[in-house]
């Protein structure tokens, strides 16, 4: 069951431990079940209880604590071996067998890092290791050292990534379709859905983001499908996912008639994102994308409705999000593009007193020279009737 071979696996147990020497750290904590899924291929949901590998600077294999529901998918879908369980009781405190666990490693008095900026750690489990392990080690927040191995993907990660945006492309070809004058927001959402699940896919982490009339001007997901007036406007944000992998995708288009305010700020926007795209190039800092962003919306007069961001990183990840941040793509972030980046750009205007919105977003590859674009679909203003 494993999505990767077991070179791959044992390369990037290599780095992160080379990673953990560089910070002088002698075992990391992993929570992130994002970072279990890469090290390891251990896939699961159960995240969202107290679950934590515990990988050495040495050779020594990985620890896994988790409970006993999970035991088989960690035997199963992972190159874990070292599996350790704790049982739900009353008062039950799992620290004390992770601590036991790095007794046992001999990691007394030592460096520990712990991954803190993770939906895989919670404030109330996090606070039971520190109060554990308090005087007993030196725990440190590590929680961007996997991570940023993880933002630079290898050639098995990127043939992952090309069919999730492919998946992505068919998903917004059937939306598309779908949606005219009359037709229910949840149709247009399932008719998406199809092409991922019956293409192998996997449910997006998160979304589809889908809104219509004054949701159309809404950047996150809201509950309650509506119909769609008989001259409306439809924003559509959503990701293939395959193998966990996710590409992006984001488009507004008109209903029922073309709006020529709406057609200008779609002109705007493409010229913004294919400057955004021609600036995520190696010897550029992401920031550089932001500043291309930025820099053709407000010559276009459109600073007051653009985002103070414009995208992110993508890679594997578990919900609630299929944001893999860091990085964050906005101005002044001096991360250093390099080949292997996948990075969602997205240029987005919110002109809240005339009740429009125009967004555009896709997923590049980062690679000598210009970046790829990994959608084959033309950005057009796209008008349904």
């Amino acid at each position: 069951m494993l999505h990767f071979e077991r070179e791959e696996f044992d390369t990037r147990l290599r780095n992160a431990r080379a990673a953990m020497r560089r910070e002088g750290l002698d075992a990391l904590l992993l929570f992130a079940q994002e970072s279990m899924y890469y090290l390891t291929g251990y896939d699961t949901s159960g995240f969202v209880f107290f679950q934590c590998a515990v990988m050495t600077a040495d050779e020594k294999p990985l620890t896994l604590l988790t409970r006993r529901p999970d035991l088989e998918q960690a035997r199963r879908t992972s190159i874990m071996e070292d599996i350790r369980l704790w049982y739900d009781a009353p008062g039950m405190d799992p620290s004390r067998e992770l601590m036991e666990i790095l007794e046992e490693k001999g990691l007394k008095g030592a460096r520990v890092g712990i991954e803190m900026r993770t939906f895989g750690l919670t404030a109330d489990n996090y606070e039971r290791v520190r109060q554990r392990l308090d005087g007993w080690c030196t725990l440190m927040d590590a929680s961007n050292l996997v991570r940023q191995l993880r933002a630079v993907k290898s050639p098995a990660e990127i043939v992952y990534v090309r069919r999730a945006a492919e998946l992505a492309d068919a998903s917004l070809v059937a939306m598309l379709e779908a949606s005219r004058p009359g037709a229910f927001e949840g149709d247009i959402a399932a008719a998406g859905s199809v092409p991922i699940l019956a293409g192998g896919g996997d449910p997006a982490p998160s979304g589809p983001v889908l809104g219509s009339g004054d949701r159309a001007l809404l950047v996150r997901s809201a509950t309650g499908f509506r119909t769609l007036d008989a001259v409306d406007q439809l924003t559509i944000e959503h990701a293939g996912s395959y193998r966990r992998y996710c590409a992006c995708l984001m488009r507004t288009i008109s209903i029922g008639r073309a709006n020529p305010v709406q057609e200008r700020m779609f002109e705007v926007t493409l010229q913004a994102i294919t400057a955004m795209a021609e600036a995520a190039r190696p010897g550029n800092v992401i920031g550089a994308i932001d500043d291309a962003h930025r820099a053709v919306y407000d010559r276009a007069g459109y600073g007051h409705a653009r985002m103070s961001a414009c995208g992110y990183s993508l890679g594997a990840t578990y919900r609630p999000s299929w944001m893999d941040v860091p990085p964050m793509i906005y101005s002044g972030n001096e991360m250093p593009i390099v080949p292997g980046m996948v990075l969602f750009l997205h240029a987005i205007l919110i002109d809240a007193p005339k009740n429009l919105a125009m967004s555009l977003g896709y997923t590049i590859l980062t690679r000598d020279g210009s970046a790829e674009v990994l959608s084959k679909l033309k950005p057009e203003y796209v008008v349904r009737t």
